[in-house]
C-alpha cells in the first residue's frame, strides 16, 4: 500500500467517524479487516487518525486563522484533508513538510479538483507562517487556552477546572492526548501471567506485567494485530484495561455463585468474573443489543468459558424472575465515557454537557431496578468508565439516601499504592495512575 493510500485510508476513516459518530477503534479495525495492510502502514494509518482526533480543535483553530471560508462551510472531506496535512506538518517531524503538502493536494484533487488550490494555499501559508499562530492568552483566557491547546471542548475544560482546579485539569488534558499502551488480561483458566508473557515474547510482542491487576500484561509494541497472535486465537488472553479488571476483583465472585451482569457487553468483565469463579457457577450476562451479546459469546467460546448465559434484556425493565436471586450483581453502567478519551478521542467531541444530565437519570434508574436482584447479604457493584461525579458518587449517595437496606462496603482488595483510596470507593484518573478513568463502588444488602 503506497503512502498516498495510507493517507486516503486515514481520510476515509476520519470521515466515517465524523459522519456516523463511529468509534475510532471500530472504524480503524473495519478498514484494516477489509484491506491487506502491512504492520508499518497499519501503524501510520492509526497514527494519522488518532493524531487528528486528539488535536482536532487545535488544527481547526489553525484552519480558521488561514481560511477565508468559514470552517462549517468547508466540505467534510476537504476539511479532513486539511487536518491531516496540518497534523503532519505540526506534529510529525519524520514527514517532510513538502510531502505533507503534496500528498494532501493529491488527495484534494481526487476528492474535489477545484478545491486543491485552496488546500495547497492553506498548507503552504501555514508552513511559512506557523510561528505567527498564537493561542489565546493563558493569563486572561485560561479555559480557551487549554481548550485549543489540548483540543477539548470549552464546556468540558470549564467543568474540570471547576471540579479539580487548573493544574490538575491541564495534567488530565495532557494525559488524555497521550497514546495509551494496550493492556491484556491473562486467561488464568489456561495459563499463568508469567508463561503468557514468555509466549508473547516468542511471538515478537514486547510486553511487561501490569502494576495494578494481577492478570494484567501491558503490551509496549508488536509486529502484527492482536487477532493474528496465536496466543489470542488459543484463548490465552482478553484485551482489557487494568482499571476495568479491578471491577471484577472488587465484586470478588466465588465459584458456585449466581452473578447477574446487567449491562454486560462486550463481556470483558463477565469473562473475567468467570475466570475468578474457576468457571464454576452461573453468570447471567445481559445487554440491550443482540450483536453485542454475540461478542460475549465469541469471547467465552475462545476463552473456554461455559458458565455465561447471554440474554437480550433492557436494564430499565424489572425481571420478576430474578428478584433477590443474585449473590452478586454488577452494574457497569452506560456512561459518558469521559474516562477513556485516551482510547477513543472522538468521545470529547460527541458528548455535550446535557448528555451527562440525561445519563445520570438513566444510571439511577438502572441502579434502582438492578438493586432488587440482590439477595439479603449479597453484593452490588456499580462502575463506570467516566470521571464525572454526577455519574458516579452523586448517584450512589442519592441511592443510599433512599435505600436503607444497602450499605457502602470497604473495598478490601489488595490494590497497589498507585490507586489507594481513603474513601469507600475508587475513582481512577488517567493522569494519576496511567490507566483508564474509572469509578468503582461496592455495596452490601443488609436486609
Amino acid at each position: 500500500m503506497s503512502n498516498l493510500n495510507t493517507r486516503r485510508a486515514a481520510l476515509n476513516i476520519l470521515v466515517d467517524i465524523e459522519k456516523n459518530q463511529a468509534f475510532s477503534n471500530i472504524a480503524i479495525n473495519k478498514f484494516l479487516k477489509k484491506h491487506e495492510v502491512s504492520s508499518l502502514n497499519r501503524r501510520f494509518i492509526s497514527q494519522l487518525v488518532y493524531g487528528v482526533l486528539e488535536n482536532k480543535l487545535y488544527l481547526d483553530y489553525i484552519i480558521k486563522g488561514f481560511s477565508k471560508t468559514k470552517i462549517h462551510k468547508i466540505e467534510i472531506e476537504i476539511l479532513n484533508i486539511l487536518r491531516l496535512g496540518l497534523y503532519q506538518i505540526a506534529f510529525l517531524e519524520k514527514v517532510p513538510n513538502s510531502a505533507a503538502v503534496n500528498e494532501s493536494v493529491k488527495l484534494a484533487k481526487k476528492t474535489n479538483q477545484r478545491l486543491s488550490g485552496f488546500v495547497n494555499g492553506i498548507l503552504r501559508n501555514y508552513v511559512r507562517n506557523r510561528d505567527k499562530v498564537k493561542l489565546p492568552s493563558y493569563k486572561t483566557h485560561p479555559i480557551n487556552y487549554l481548550s485549543i491547546k489540548y483540543s477539548h471542548p470549552i464546556w468540558l475544560v470549564d467543568k474540570w477546572v471547576e471540579n479539580y482546579g487548573i493544574e490538575f485539569t491541564e495534567d488530565l488534558l495532557k494525559s488524555n492526548n497521550k497514546k495509551p499502551n494496550l493492556t491484556i488480561r491473562t486467561n488464568t483458566l489456561r495459563i499463568t501471567r508469567e508463561a503468557l508473557t514468555q509466549k508473547l515474547k516468542l511471538e515478537g510482542v514486547k510486553c511487561r506485567a501490569g502494576k495494578i491487576a494481577p492478570e494484567a500484561i501491558v503490551i509496549e509494541s508488536m509486529d502484527k494485530g492482536i487477532d493474528y497472535l496465536e496466543a489470542f486465537r488459543k484463548g490465552l488472553f482478553q484485551v482489557q484495561d487494568e482499571s476495568s479488571m479491578l471491577v471484577s476483583h472488587v465484586l470478588d465472585p466465588k465459584g458456585g455463585e449466581l452473578i447477574i451482569d446487567v449491562c454486560s457487553a462486550p463481556g470483558g468483565k463477565a469473562t473475567h468474573i468467570a475466570q475468578l469463579m474457576g468457571n464454576r457457577g452461573r453468570i447471567i450476562s445481559r445487554d440491550i443489543h443482540k450483536h453485542k451479546l454475540e461478542l460475549i459469546e465469541e469471547s467465552s467460546s475462545r476463552l473456554g468459558i461455559s458458565i455465561i448465559e447471554t440474554k437480550r434484556f433492557d436494564a430499565l425493565k424489572l425481571d420478576e424472575d430474578l428478584i433477590e436471586a443474585g449473590d452478586r450483581v454488577l452494574i457497569d453502567a452506560p456512561c459518558s465515557g469521559l474516562g477513556i478519551i485516551r482510547r477513543k478521542p472522538e468521545i470529547k467531541y460527541f458528548k455535550k454537557a446535557n448528555d451527562i444530565l440525561e445519563l445520570s437519570k438513566l444510571q439511577k434508574q438502572i441502579l434502582d431496578i438492578s438493586s432488587r436482584y440482590v439477595k439479603i447479604g449479597g453484593i452490588l457493584v456499580y462502575s463506570t468508565c467516566t470521571i464525572q461525579d454526577e455519574e458516579n458518587i452523586n448517584i450512589i449517595e442519592k441511592f443510599l439516601a433512599e435505600k436503607d437496606n444497602f450499605m457502602l462496603e470497604d473495598i478490601s482488595i489488595d490494590i497497589s499504592d498507585e490507586i489507594s483510596s481513603n474513601k469507600k470507593y475508587i475513582q481512577l484518573y488517567p493522569n494519576v495512575s496511567n490507566v483508564d478513568g474509572f469509578f468503582i463502588c461496592k455495596m452490601k444488602r443488609v436486609r
